[in-house]
């Protein structure tokens, strides 16, 4: 139904945005999963463009200058493969020694492929790992070839997990653990035989929906906060009636499911993502179970935000969204309860809502289950980040206890450190292009290998900046990715965390880029802004940091200043910085 459609009509795209562009390849044909990729992403609210070609396409696609998937110049190409190509249709081995031979040489095929490929195109490319069908373990009569062709297997499969780690643009989805995970029949043989189709349907849906929450997560916007319900949510039993001893929450069932799901939660919040809690109680109780009961495996320092009182759900959302200064968008909320369920889809449908009900023991899955919070990448930042938030409280209460914002912002010691990006600091730099939309001068994201090739291009530089105050260390909090010409230097981009707004950090970051095109010989320093609608915080930028409108090029306004030694300086006098340049 969506083939015949172009991508702006199935999902509105916005002014000076076009389609994802997806490119689906393979060693067998793919005429079945293209259309499941597209309907995923469209699904998701993603416009993509998803194209492919014929059967057995993968290595002339990847090898070939000339190809279609070149000439595409695609933002994700999808590459499936089956078994058969690296063991041989008609293949007879029945030692697993002869066969890990001939499996190397299919890897190392693969392994040409993929760097080829990577050299021409910035975007992703997607490899996963292959399953094996039943009936390879079933022809080995010996069980102690059975596991030696087990272990051969693996060795290939973790092959093509390291690939993931020798090029930034690869990533590798695990589909033979998510084939186990399911359950799902790898092969119709009858299908296979007839029309060179090695996976079933089931596998293919499987497939298609881990492909597209790749995609979504890499150039869409992951949620950033999990807000919980508490009673017969987060424990069992409703605290105000029960009281804090009686809750269901330990090694035994049904108070084995929410320590599971505290446990799981746990993990998110290791891994950058903010815990809020939203709950209809008093706020005293539940600060005292979290700070006591032993079975806990979430204690209160992890929670980021907390509304506890009386007001309706969609209410306490909003406030925690304020607090935390994102987006409704960025939240996902879990609840018991199909009202307030109900309540936040219809309040604020810009909000991902889990409903937990029924058994406890699926609560984690279940939450976990959609991928809301799937990234490309984790950085030591989003480890950080809960702490991060905690301190930025502690700011405010400073703030408020200052007798003007003069006063506060000489205070607080702000320290800025803006440096040349390397392997550490790129793919922090990657997910705030891709997170960051407040404070993003043209509203766009990088892939990881566009940003690798910037960082090291002669013509180019990729800065990052880091930030830290009496109240300790905000991380990266922004990049810069500057153009290098002979007369004037442009800033392609700049994004910059809305942590660290209202401090004059990005003065003194454009000072910096500033003397460094100085430096270079350059006489003009050029910005970009495109509107974006979410990015009206950046629309004064350049004009309050002096610099001239000169035109506009379809939707991007062009700015320019002359970096003559009289311009004014632009760095806040309560900033101490430091560079590499």
């Amino acid at each position: 139904m969506l083939a015949e459609l172009p991508a702006d009509r199935v999902v509105p795209i916005g002014p000076g945005e076009r389609p994802l562009r997806v490119w689906v390849t393979g060693t067998f044909t793919i005429d079945r999963v293209a259309p499941m990729v597209r309907a995923a992403l469209a699904g998701a609210g993603i416009a993509a463009e998803v194209r492919g070609a014929g059967f057995d396409r993968f290595s002339f696609d990847l090898l070939d200058p000339q190809s279609p998937a070149v000439a595409f110049d695609p933002d994700v190409t999808l590459c499936v493969l089956h078994d058969d190509h690296f063991l041989g249709i008609d293949h007879t081995f029945v030692d697993p020694q002869e066969l890990r031979e001939v499996i190397a040489g299919r890897v190392a095929d693969v392994r040409a492929a993929v760097s080829a490929y990577a050299t021409r195109l910035p975007g992703t490319l997607v490899l996963h790992t292959v399953p094996l069908t039943g009936s390879e373990h079933r022809a080995l009569r010996a069980h102690k070839r059975k596991a030696a062709l087990g272990r051969v297997w693996r060795e290939l499969n973790i092959a093509l997990l390291e690939l993931a780690e020798e090029h930034a643009q690869v990533q590798v989805l695990d589909l033979e653990m998510m084939q186990i995970d399911r359950g799902s029949r790898l092969r119709d043989e009858r299908i296979y035989r007839f029309a060179s189709l090695p996976w079933t349907p089931s596998v293919e849906a499987l497939y298609a929906a881990e492909a597209a929450r790749l995609c979504i997560a890499t150039f869409g916007r992951p949620a950033k906060c999990l807000v919980l319900d508490l009673d017969n949510t987060l424990w069992g039993g409703v605290i105000g009636d029960d009281g804090p001893t009686a809750i269901q929450v330990g090694r035994a069932y049904p108070g084995n499911g929410h320590r599971d799901l505290q446990r799981r939660v746990k993990q998110l919040q290791a891994q950058g993502v903010l815990i809020a809690v939203a709950s209809k109680n008093e706020q005293q109780v539940v600060r005292e179970v979290f700070d006591r009961h032993p079975e806990f495996v979430l204690r209160w320092p992890d929670i980021v935000a907390s509304a506890v009182g009386w007001e309706p759900k969609d209410q306490m959302l909003r406030s925690i969204a304020d607090e935390l200064n994102i987006g409704v968008d960025s939240l996902v909320f879990a609840d018991d309860s199909p009202f307030e369920c109900d309540l936040v889809r219809r309040s604020l449908p810009d909000v991902q809502v889990v409903h937990l009900a029924g058994n406890p023991a699926a609560f984690a899955s279940r939450l976990l289950e959609p991928g809301f919070f799937d990234v490309p990448d984790a950085t030591e930042v989003d480890r950080d980040r809960t702490r991060m938030y905690h301190a930025a409280r502690e700011r405010q209460a400073y703030s408020a206890a200052t007798e003007s914002p003069h006063d506060y912002l000489h205070g607080l010691g702000l320290r800025l450190s803006v440096r040349r990006a390397d392997d550490y600091t790129l793919p922090r730099l990657v997910q705030l292009t891709q997170r960051t939309n407040q404070f993003n001068l043209v509203g766009s994201s990088y892939t990881a290998a566009e940003a690798e090739r910037m960082s090291v291009s002669d013509r180019h530089r990729v800065y990052g900046f880091e930030v830290s105050d009496r109240f300790g260390t905000e991380g990266i909090v922004g990049g810069v990715w500057v153009g290098c010409g002979d007369d004037a230097w442009t800033i392609e981009n700049m994004v910059m965390s809305c942590r660290v707004f209202s401090r004059g950090i990005e003065r003194a970051v454009l000072q910096c880029v500033a003397d460094a095109a100085t430096q270079d010989g350059a006489a003009y320093l050029v910005g970009k802004f495109r509107p974006t609608g979410r990015n009206r915080p950046a629309a004064r930028f350049y004009p309050d940091c002096g610099f001239r409108p000169v035109r506009t090029l379809d939707t991007t306004e062009v700015y320019e200043l002359p970096l003559a030694p009289e311009r004014p300086a632009l760095q806040p006098v309560w900033i101490t910085v430091t560079r590499e340049m």
